[in-house]
C-alpha cells in the first residue's frame, strides 16, 4: 500500500480551486497542445475542467468549452452521459492517474462520439510509480503508450520530495520521506 495520497478534493475554497486551475491553464499552455475543449470525468474532473476553463480565459484569453461524464445516464431533461459541448481535439483533464482506469473509461467514452479526438491529458500530480511491481512502466507511460498521447503534469512526485527536502526541518523531513523514499525505491519510475 502506497505511504501517501495526492487528495485535489482538498481543493476546497476558490482561492485554491482558482489557483490550482491556474497552475493547469499555464501547464496547458506552456506545452503547446493544441485543442478545442476540455473534458472532466466525474467526479473531480467536473470541477477542475470547469477551474481549467476560467483560467484559460482570464489568464490566457482562450475562451474554450468544458464537458464533462454523468456517472448514470439521465433519460429526462437534457439526457444522456455527456453535460457541455465536446467538439473537435479533447483534452481530458484529472487530478493524478494511479492506474490509469478513468483515463481508459474516458478514452471508451469519448470514442463513441467520432468526431472526437483525444489530444492529451493533464494531471496534477504524476506518482511516478510503477502499475505492477514487476513492470517498469508507469501508469502515465502505459496511457501514452497505448494511446499515442502525451500526458502532461504540473508536478511530479520527484518535484514533491526535493520541496520537502528543502522547505522541512531535518527531524520533519527524515520522518516524511522515509517511508516515501522506501516505497519509491520498490514501485517507483523515473520520469
Amino acid at each position: 500500500t502506497s505511504p501517501y495520497f495526492f487528495n485535489a478534493g482538498l481543493f476546497t475554497t476558490g482561492e485554491a480551486l482558482a489557483k490550482l486551475g491556474e497552475f493547469y491553464a499555464d501547464a496547458i499552455i506552456a506545452s503547446r497542445v493544441e485543442f478545442d475543449c476540455i473534458f472532466g470525468p466525474a467526479y473531480k474532473g467536473i470541477t477542475l475542467a470547469a477551474a481549467i476553463a476560467i483560467a484559460l480565459y482570464k489568464n490566457h484569453g482562450r475562451s474554450v468549452p468544458y464537458a464533462y461524464n454523468r456517472k448514470e445516464a439521465k433519460d429526462h431533461g437534457e439526457g444522456g452521459l455527456i453535460v457541455g459541448k465536446l467538439t473537435g481535439r479533447v483534452l481530458i483533464v484529472d487530478d493524478v492517474i494511479t492506474a490509469g482506469t478513468a483515463i481508459r473509461e474516458s478514452m471508451d467514452l469519448l470514442a463513441a462520439q467520432r468526431e472526437l479526438q483525444v489530444v492529451g491529458v493533464v494531471v496534477a500530480m504524476d506518482r511516478q510509480e510503477k502499475v505492477k511491481e514487476e513492470e517498469n512502466v508507469s501508469a502515465i507511460q502505459q496511457v501514452e503508450r497505448d494511446f499515442g498521447i502525451p500526458v502532461l503534469s504540473i508536478a511530479k512526485m520527484e518535484d514533491l520530495i526535493t520541496f520537502i527536502d528543502k522547505q522541512y526541518k531535518q527531524d520533519d523531513r527524515e520522518s516524511l520521506l522515509q517511508n516515501i523514499k522506501e516505497y519509491r525505491e520498490k514501485f517507483g519510475v523515473s520520469a
